[in-house]
């Protein structure tokens, strides 16, 4: 039995993939504009420094197939956000 609470399965996501470490999820969305939207705040609000410093791309992923017998496909990639530049008072 398939129990569902949304109305349409939640198909796109970002993945950031680092250059020393396994890839994280960082968004799930409905889709790929929903993603493209709100990728960057869940960037800068999930990981720190360090780990901003280490991802080399962000993939965005869409899932193929059905709920049970499926696999993600890359789609496309996201721009990495620039590090905050912090200016010292003089």
């Amino acid at each position: 039995m398939l129990i569902t609470t949304e109305s349409k399965a939640q198909n796109w996501r970002a993945v950031v993939v680092f250059d020393d470490r396994p890839d994280a999820l960082i968004f799930v969305g409905r889709s790929s504009t929903q993603v493209r939207q709100e990728y960057v705040e869940s960037f800068l609000e999930l990981l720190d420094d360090e780990e901003r410093g280490h991802a080399s791309t962000i993939q965005m992923q869409q899932w193929s197939g059905s709920p049970d017998a499926g696999r993600r496909l890359f789609k496309s990639e996201l721009k990495v956000p620039a590090p905050a530049r912090v200016r010292l008072a003089a």
